[in-house]
């Protein structure tokens, strides 16, 4: 069986193709997300740094955070 579109006879079986095609790529690129700036080889420490998040729950575990990593950093440098 086929149908016809625009003037032509398509087979069902193109059809069924075309449609299967479209809904499970359009799926596809819908859920592929945003493009995120990740921290690539060979970038200065500082621009690394701003790009990592800290998750704190507020601004006082944020700075205790910062201070952790300060002083962990001056330790590294140490040895």
């Amino acid at each position: 069986m086929s149908y016809v579109i625009f003037g032509r006879a398509i087979k069902n079986e193109y059809l069924s193709l075309g449609i299967l095609t479209t809904v499970f790529g359009g799926a596809t690129l819908a859920m592929r997300g945003g493009k995120k700036d990740i921290p690539v080889a060979g970038q200065p420490l500082e621009k690394v740094k701003e790009s990592v998040p800290i998750k704190a729950g507020s601004s006082e575990e944020e700075q205790f955070i910062k201070n952790f990593i300060a002083e962990a950093e001056k330790e590294e440098a140490k040895h």
